[in-house]
């Protein structure tokens, strides 16, 4: 079931019913090592006790109704059978639709526990967001098919989705060939240059999804996802609870933190997207992570002899360049670059056997096949572009840039980053009709040591956006100590047994590893 016109006019609560989750699945992280000035171990180094730690988050007074849904998750995401042993139940609750009470209502809000069968009983829960980047479903799921399991077999990991993503309600609110349009970065529409296409779509886009969501258009940013948050706090009757925020959720973390820092015990943050940086910015720290990711990609694909052969990054590039120019039919460079750059962020642990499944996609559509490579495409535009992923990017998306900035930028990047800059720089148009958010809440007090893992191969956020979390941290009296893996992907903590350790560790006694530690990949 999805959100309706009808059903949001005829009622004043929003019934969500609770779906095992749609973005498809992740991976564990081959051994492309990124060089960093630290020494790589096993495990994270000597650790920095933290003075006078923060009392522990609780284990629920009052839980939510679970049930299990793991095969037919595993099953939606492509992951096949779950492992043996893990307990994998899903469950909803009731949220309001504004918690100031602007907009009167509620909603139902989906959730997902994973645990293991020597998960302590008595363990607190380790709550997880990713925000808009894919479903926390898929991210919680990618987790649990891998063989890490440090953070499971000591806590339970409770993963709640985003409004409009996973197992919340769904949003369906663009037409389908606007849709296309914004998926294809404005390239299957005849004449133009994208940037001014993609402006247009964007028109398009907010003007339907703006109708649409009224008067509920101003409840998806980040803000109201931590009110979300805080309404499973108030459900589980506890003081304080653990955070994790992945990404994008990292954005909503923060804001929790800022809201209500005095119910956080524990506070990670995994490859956090920038704060306080403008559009540009952003983006440009992504596609500098996505290139990273893709020579990650690369390095391990030329190892074991995949079947792009001895240069697999060029002939990616080559493929792209052929998508753009039209020569392969039913594939668009922006379509292709999304099925990319979905492949290499995808959370699941056993990205080392699947390398080889992007590689011969690829390979088949370059000798004109495009089937396998369309199916993957379907996948990833599932996963992470979404009409729920538009609305709340573009509901967070501050410091938006212009139009002949874009166009610059453009050419600028077509030449630095020569696999997605081009396309990066027209995508930057998708929200610039959409209304100018407020600025990201922060913290200003926040007493208590959070950490923050990273890695030079982010395809999602970038390694430099790490210094305006951290710094954001400082400002507002943290402790913060940053991990950094060695490997490509994201999240790191779903594809690095080490920073696995580092977690559970953290979750224990507060106490955080030594600042600049190195986990290999």
């Amino acid at each position: 079931m999805r959100w309706t016109r009808a059903a949001l006019l005829a009622t004043s609560s929003l019934t969500v019913l609770l779906t095992a989750a749609c973005g498809a699945g992740p991976s564990q992280r081959p051994g492309v090592a990124v060089e960093r000035p630290h020494q790589a171990g096993a495990a994270p180094s000597s650790s920095t006790t933290t003075p006078a730690g923060p009392p522990p988050a609780q284990v629920p007074k009052t839980d939510l109704n679970w049930h299990d849904c793991a095969a037919t998750t595993f099953n939606q995401l492509g992951l096949g059978a779950p492992p043996p042993g893990l307990v994998f139940e899903c469950a909803q609750y009731s949220a309001p639709i504004d918690a100031g009470g602007t907009v009167l209502g509620t909603f139902r809000t989906g959730a997902v526990r994973a645990r293991l069968p020597q998960t302590p009983a008595d363990a607190a829960p380790l709550v997880l967001t990713s925000g808009s980047d894919r479903s926390s479903t898929a991210t919680l799921a990618g987790l649990a098919s891998g063989p890490a399991a440090a953070v499971l077999a000591a806590h339970p990991v409770v993963a709640v989705d985003r409004r409009g993503l996973g197992s919340s309600q769904p949003i369906d609110c663009m037409p389908t060939n606007v849709r296309g349009g914004l998926a294809a970065a404005g390239q299957n529409s005849t004449g133009g240059d994208p940037v001014d296409t993609v402006a247009r779509i964007s028109q398009d886009a907010t003007v339907a999804c703006q109708d649409f969501l009224q008067p509920y258009q101003g409840t998806l940013d980040a803000s109201h996802a931590a009110d979300d948050l805080e309404q499973l706090r108030k459900q589980w009757q506890v003081d304080r609870i653990a955070l994790l925020g992945t990404g994008d959720g990292g954005r909503v973390a923060l804001a929790y933190a800022a809201k209500y820092g005095d119910h956080l015990a524990r506070l990670v943050l995994d490859a956090p997207t920038a704060v306080g940086a403008d559009q540009v910015t952003r983006a440009e720290q992504q596609v500098k992570g996505a290139e990273a990711a893709l020579t990650g990609f690369a390095q391990r694909c030329a190892a074991v002899g995949c079947s792009l052969g001895p240069n697999p990054k060029g002939a990616v590039a080559d493929l792209v360049n052929r998508a753009r120019s039209g020569d392969l039919p039913g594939l668009s460079a922006g379509e292709l670059l999304t099925a990319i750059g979905g492949f290499l962020s995808e959370p699941r642990a056993d990205q080392p056997t699947r390398v080889g499944e992007l590689a011969d996609a690829l390979s088949a559509a370059g000798n004109g096949n495009v089937a396998p490579m369309t199916g993957l495409v379907s996948r990833e535009l599932g996963a992470t572009a979404g009409d729920g992923q538009f609305v709340a990017r573009c509901s967070d998306n501050q410091q938006p840039v212009t139009p002949d900035r874009a166009k610059t930028l453009e050419n600028t990047w077509a030449t630095q980053y020569p696999v997605f800059g081009r396309d990066a720089a027209a995508r930057l148009m998708a929200c610039v009709a959409w209304p100018v958010p407020s600025p990201a809440q922060l913290p200003t007090k926040l007493n208590l040591p959070v950490l923050v893992l990273g890695s030079a191969a982010d395809p999602v956020a970038g390694s430099d956006a790490l210094p305006t979390v951290t710094g954001a941290l400082g400002r507002a009296g943290a402790t913060d100590s940053t991990v950094m893996w060695q490997g490509w992907g994201h999240p790191v903590f779903t594809h690095s047994g080490c920073a696995q350790h580092a977690i559970a560790d953290y979750l224990k006694d507060a106490k955080l590893p030594a600042d600049g530690t190195a986990c290999p990949a």
